[in-house]
């Protein structure tokens, strides 16, 4: 289950997660389980490995979701305690490593000069693309949690107290700030704003979903993904912590204990929702929209009317990533670093490595060249093939 927190004004609380964990799955809607165990199957693909390697620490103990920004022929990956690494996609040769003397909180993001990261003093800093060298830095209000994200001349950061800033790329200089709002209790996640060159999109842990101009933070329009319900704190968390897929001139969302939906990136109309709870980003391939679920079902909805068309609850409680599109393939990792590998056609559970035993937090990335990148709580970074077995 994942981590919540509360409100209390100090920079990297942590509640302990044993407690929350159980707490987290209690909701109106989901009664807490435990999770499930490895399910045994009879695998017909295996995960064959490319090439791995050890980044640091990875995230070293704490609650964090440092995702490696992939671009082209290189992967950017950090550590919480430092390190961080340009590798080559094809080989996972090192192009360059560099040791960051604060400690890491965020993923890494980037446009065609920077990285961008933030820290646990709560700085976001500008790194050099070339060797990791620092470029800028600038101080933020509190903590951020999810990988700042640039258009090559905005960079845009949010706070976990619901905050989003807008810097100038080119020296951190603070051009705009918004001011959301959020509930006492919510995960301890949160999703990384879309930036495009005219309007920034951001989600809350109020369940909403707002629209900003880039050139001044202003509101264009808000979508309320989820309405809180319920008398208690955990019943009315509604918390928005993936981050919406682009689809043309539209967006799709999804909340906790909210809904699945397609809203108009130009006027926040809703085109279509269905109930849903979930919190990862949902994944489109092959006319089909999939969906871990936060009770850790897997279900597939078709594109066009969104009836489901399969559901797999042999991984029930176990804290699934975003699925991904491999092939013919869906791939998940979970709480324990395991790797599973779905039938595209009708869910059934095709293959199974063990990755991480400190667990899989980051969703699985699909690189240029087809293959998949996996990187784990300890900081096992490696890129497989998911085969049918010989």
């Amino acid at each position: 289950m994942p981590v919540l927190r509360d409100r209390i004004p100090r920079r990297g609380f942590f509640l302990g997660l044993a407690l929350l964990a159980a707490l987290s799955g209690c909701s109106s809607t989901d009664t807490f389980e435990q999770p499930v165990p490895v399910p045994e199957i009879e695998a017909s693909v295996e995960f064959e490995r490319v090439w791995s390697m050890s980044v640091g620490d990875g995230h070293d103990g704490d609650f964090l979701y440092l995702a490696p920004l992939v671009t082209g022929d290189l992967i950017y990956a950090a550590s919480a305690d430092g390190e961080l690494y340009a590798v080559a996609t094809e080989t996972g040769e090192v192009a360059w490593e560099s040791e960051f003397e604060d400690r890491i909180f965020s993923g890494l993001g980037g446009d065609g000069q920077n990285l961008y990261l933030t820290t646990e003093n709560a700085d976001l800093v500008a790194l050099s693309r070339e060797d990791g060298s620092e470029v800028w830095r600038t101080s933020l209000p509190t903590e951020v949690l999810s990988s700042p994200q640039s258009n090559g001349s905005l960079v845009v950061a949010q706070t976990t107290d619901g905050k989003v800033l807008g810097f100038s790329a080119t020296d951190g200089e603070k051009l705009w700030q918004y001011d959301g709002s959020v509930p006492v209790l919510s995960m301890r996640a949160a999703a990384a704003p879309l930036v495009g060159g005219d309007v920034v999109i951001a989600s809350f842990a109020s369940g909403k979903l707002i629209a900003l101009t880039a050139a001044s933070g202003q509101p264009m329009w808000q979508y309320e993904v989820g309405q809180p319900q319920g008398r208690t704190e955990l019943e009315r968390l509604v918390d928005v912590t993936g981050q919406p897929l682009v689809i043309e001139t539209a967006v799709m969302v999804v909340g906790y204990q909210g809904k699945l939906a397609l809203v108009d990136i130009r006027t926040g109309q809703e085109i279509w929702s269905r109930k849903a709870s979930s919190l990862y980003s949902p994944m489109i391939g092959g006319g089909q929209i999939y969906l871990a679920a936060a009770d850790g079902e897997i279900i597939a909805l078709r594109g066009s009317d969104r009836r489901e068309v399969w559901t797999q609850d042999r991984l029930a409680w176990r804290q699934l990533t975003q699925p991904m599109v491999y092939e013919d393939y869906l791939v998940v990792g979970d709480f324990e670093g395991y790797l599973h590998a779905l039938d595209r056609e009708d869910g059934s559970l095709v293959g199974q490595r063990e990755f991480d035993d400190e667990g899989i937090r980051v969703p699985a990335q699909r690189l240029a060249n087809g293959n998949l990148l996996v990187f784990g709580n300890s900081g096992k970074m490696a890129v497989f093939q998911v085969k049918p077995q010989d």
